[in-house]
């Protein structure tokens, strides 16, 4: 037994040597990472010419003019007063110097905010936030802002987090607010911050210093004090209009939605009050609740809200605003870092479709975000019994990986339990989003595209396949053909995969994650096929008569071949994802479907489809063996992966966490569940 006991000691502490490494090797890939991205960052900036960069910072280079004289720049007179000396500097030195400074900033933002976070901290976390956030960072849309000249936003959040967490003693810390105050009035409200969670000696200190560098401003640039306090409202409009999509405030937002004059201040004020009221109350509360990295972040967040003009590369805030904890279970807890890391790193394009009734949204996602971050984001408390531990989440039997050299990882897990709605809907917008622009950057070269055509119309002759004229033709001439099949063509591709998915999602969670994993690799295949063979359809080759049956004639003497080719990328046919998309549908109906009607009708989709895709000649033949190569691949990967799909199965004694309350254990697995589940689970059961 005590050899027993010492083989166990000795395989613990090997164990957890083995998890040091890693740890170290993630952090050294995390800071590398950061490293990289801040490179690629410094590089997009340094290719600017140097006298053109240094007009970015929109001051005179003599030092008696006026900084506002071009009603470009948009700081404050202090940082006027601070940075217009810098004007009169060599332009490359200048321009590498405040490249790096800012980028060292963002790192130092990193290091502090990572030290902030509330005890206790789990190691892996305490090793790799920093980094994270740091890279984070680097690819957010304030950090690629903020390396403009002549933009402040980065230090004053730097100098509230070392007052916060680093500096001691209250003077010095409420010295640094102040600072940051001066640089970006609106942070004035971390002084009453600092009031109500016991700190009056900084919060004093912090009011003195901002009116004294105030004053000192007033007294050296007192025309340009006046055109910034006075004439423009604290900035108001300076450095590019109130009302412009940078100006992500609710001011701004008002003023988008088209109201003006004394109805919009008054309704801004209300707003701007509320949001205040609101904000600070959760930022004090979550501050005696030992979240003051949490507290910190809401406080940024009502500042840039409530701001005149609250500029993107002012929102660095709402990234810190990761560190509150969001969901009683584990599997809620990805939803709000997810949806702040979206908000914060992609165009407002891209997470929500161009449409006008989403408009107010979509011009406001930074500002949403903010607010939502400051007033109505349900942050735990430290007190609550989810704050540590999490219900957790539900996984199946475990599989051994298929391929001996590709273990499977960890996120391939069967989770059992329903994926976050939320969640599930933005990784899929972002997902498809992604995939139109990829699509559409896809090679459109028109000779390649047509040689491609012409070869697969040489091989499908060699194999007898070449029946796409003959069947158009056909269909022309029988017109409620046609109409049936360009119907078909135009109304089911996308609805019938987001059916599926949506039924899976609330009555088999489980077979949910298998068919939109599958689906999602076969999707990515397909990009890359799109990418390494541009290729042209039957209705955009010229001389061989095909006819546009869904959209119309095109000219093929203009190489736009109309209005279509603007819209997306026309030679993106091979794999066909028409057929592919059909074929996946048509897979998991028949595997999953409970009836024979149902898997009849399922398989019937992706013949139509073929039929449909042929006839309107939008593709070739072989374009659908394409599609249905990469959906096989799709299946085959998370099959080699993850295991047969019936594995997927909760059997009793196998469940590794508890249901949330008022969830029943195994839920999803009720209604529709297949004969085969049943008889798993009866199997279990009587063993």
């Amino acid at each position: 037994m005590a050899n027993a006991a010492e083989h166990s000691g000795a395989n613990g502490h090997a164990g957890v040597i083995g998890d040091e490494s890693r740890l170290g090797a993630a952090r050294l890939l995390l800071w590398a990472l950061a490293g990289a991205l801040a490179v690629r960052q410094a590089a997009a900036v340094l290719r600017v010419p140097p006298g053109e960069w240094l007009n970015g910072f929109h001051l005179p280079g003599s030092l008696p003019g006026p900084v506002y004289e071009t009603g470009q720049f948009s700081g404050t007179p202090f940082a006027g007063l601070v940075l217009k000396p810098l004007a009169g500097l060599a332009a490359p030195s200048l321009e590498v110097a405040w490249t790096c400074l800012t980028l060292l900033c963002v790192a130092a933002i990193g290091l502090v905010a990572a030290r902030g976070l509330p005890d206790p901290v789990p190691r892996r976390t305490a090793l790799l936030a920093a980094p994270a956030l740091t890279a984070l960072m680097m690819v957010s849309l304030p950090v690629r802002e903020a390396a403009s000249p002549g933009q402040t936003a980065v230090l004053p959040v730097l100098l509230v987090l070392l007052a916060v967490f680093r500096v001691p003693g209250d003077r010095p810390a409420g010295l640094l607010v102040g600072l940051a105050a001066a640089l970006q009035p609106a942070l004035l409200l971390f002084a009453p911050l600092l009031w109500l969670t016991g700190r009056r000696p900084a919060a004093r200190t912090a009011a003195v210093t901002f009116a004294a560098a105030t004053a000192l401003s007033w007294a050296a640039m007192p025309r340009d004090s006046w055109t910034y306090w006075i004439e423009h409202l604290a900035g108001t409009g300076l450095g590019g209009a109130p009302d412009g999509l940078s100006n992500q405030s609710v001011h701004g937002a008002l003023l988008r939605l088209g109201l003006t004059g004394p109805l919009e201040i008054l309704l801004y004020a209300a707003l701007a009050g509320a949001i205040v009221w609101f904000g600070l109350r959760r930022a004090v509360r979550y501050a005696r609740d030992g979240q003051l990295l949490l507290a910190v972040a809401v406080t940024g967040c009502v500042a840039v809200a409530v701001s005149p003009a609250g500029w993107c590369h002012q929102l660095l805030w709402v990234l810190l605003a990761v560190a509150g904890k969001v969901g009683k279970r584990a599997a809620d807890r990805p939803v709000w870092p997810v949806a702040v890391v979206l908000a914060m790193t992609l165009p407002s394009a891209v997470l929500l479709p161009n449409l006008a009734a989403l408009a107010p949204v979509r011009d406001n996602v930074l500002l949403l975000t903010a607010v939502a971050a400051a007033c109505a984001v349900p942050f735990l408390p430290r007190s609550s019994p989810y704050w540590r531990e999490p219900v957790p989440t539900d996984y199946g039997r475990p599989a051994a990986a298929r391929w001996s050299r590709v273990p499977l990882l960890p996120f391939w897990r069967r989770v059992l339990s329903r994926p976050n709605l939320l969640l599930e809907l933005l990784l899929i917008r972002v997902g498809y989003s992604l995939y139109s622009h990829i699509r559409a950057a896809a090679p459109t070269s028109r000779s390649l595209a047509e040689g491609n055509g012409s070869q697969i119309l040489g091989i499908e002759r060699a194999l007898g396949l070449d029946i796409e004229h003959a069947v158009n033709h056909a269909v022309v001439s029988t017109p409620w053909l046609e109409a049936f099949f360009n119907f078909y063509y135009t109304s089911f591709h996308f609805v019938v995969p987001l059916t599926i998915l949506a039924v899976l999602y609330w009555r088999r969670p489980g077979d949910y994650r298998w068919a939109r994993a599958s689906l999602g690799l076969a999707t990515v295949l397909a990009l890359v096929g799109f990418w390494l063979y541009p290729l042209a359809p039957p209705r955009l080759m010229p001389g061989l008569g095909f006819i546009d049956t869904v959209h119309g004639p095109q000219d093929l003497a203009n190489p736009s071949y109309g209005a279509m080719t603007a819209i997306s990328n026309q030679y993106a046919a091979m794999p066909s994802l028409h057929f592919g998309w059909s074929l996946w549908c048509g897979i998991v109906i028949v595997v999953l479907a409970p009836k024979g009607w149902q898997k009849l009708l399922g398989a019937l989709h992706p013949l139509i489809t073929v039929c449909a895709i042929v006839a309107t000649a939008n593709h070739w033949v072989l374009d659908a063996v394409g599609g249905a190569v990469v959906v096989g691949a799709g299946f085959g990967l998370v099959y080699a992966l993850s295991g047969p799909r019936g594995l997927q199965l909760s059997l009793p004694g196998q469940r590794t966490g508890a249901p949330a309350p008022g969830e029943r254990s195994g839920e999803g697995l009720g209604e529709g569940s297949s004969d085969t589940e049943r008889e798993l689970r009866g199997a279990a059961r009587s063993s």
